[in-house]
């Protein structure tokens, strides 16, 4: 029984109806009916996560995202996020919050992780950290791919958001589940791999507006190349390294 995450899905369609959303969702059969798995997102946006969520329901399943540690202290979104039983992360002391994820898939949940940890201003796939292979390998549990395109038009990083009713069309397609094996910096790779190629044919039949700051450069949108962007937040991070030594 879920008596708080389902009336959420209810809320979030309702709303998700209002923005005039359109979701175009391919794949979603491979989504285990039972068992644990890693679901690994692509994260463009601040709403992705819900987005992610929607192809699970298909089999009637429920995700358990792990988030960062700030969102559960929020006295109004840390409620409702130990509610629906997601993954609180510290990421100074990230320990926890993985051995509390294998157990989770142990116990046959679906957790769901960004690879890339941070959102991408580049709208391409960062490089991706090891702990959703190192994960899967420990809890012996496949990863699924999941790849969105277009929720970083509703909200991202740097811009307004954009909740209103904008008939926003959001593409998500679920990749094949992958099979641990070792190392994790193989498995990293090859599920780079997967999802890179996923991306690619997601955003073959999605509509791109010139220059736009919601389309990568690639596509001949304004949003920095990569490499651009991983400068702008390498910068970032020392500007907040900075200010904790100045408090400290």
């Amino acid at each position: 029984m879920e008596p708080v995450y389902y009336p959420v899905i209810g809320l979030a369609r309702t709303i998700f109806a209002l923005q005039g959303l359109k979701f175009a969702v391919k794949g979603d059969e491979n989504i285990p009916a039972t068992g644990g798995a890693v679901i690994a997102i692509n994260h463009t946006g601040y709403m992705d996560f819900t987005y992610a969520g929607l192809p699970a329901r298909t089999t009637g399943r429920y995700i358990r995202f792990m988030a960062k540690k700030e969102v559960f202290d929020n006295s109004i979104s840390g409620p409702i996020m130990r509610a629906l039983k997601h993954i609180p992360v510290d990421r100074a002391a990230g320990a926890e919050s993985y051995h509390e994820a294998v157990n989770r898939l142990r116990a046959g949940e679906l957790v769901g992780v960004y690879p890339e940890a941070t959102i991408s201003r580049s709208f391409e796939l960062k490089e991706f950290k090891s702990g959703a292979a190192r994960m899967a390998i420990e809890a012996g549990v496949p990863i699924i791919p999941i790849v969105i395109w277009g929720a970083q038009r509703v909200w991202t990083k740097g811009f307004p958001k954009r909740l209103g009713r904008t008939n926003t069309p959001i593409s998500i397609a679920v990749g094949k589940p992958i099979s641990p094996f070792e190392p994790a910096s193989a498995l990293t790779e090859q599920l780079h791999k997967t999802m890179s190629e996923m991306l690619l044919d997601l955003q073959k039949d999605y509509v791109h507006e010139p220059s736009a700051y919601w389309v990568p450069a690639r596509l001949g949108g304004s949003a920095p190349t990569l490499e651009e962007a991983n400068a702008m937040d390498a910068a970032e991070a020392a500007e907040k390294a900075a200010r904790r030594a100045q408090t400290e």
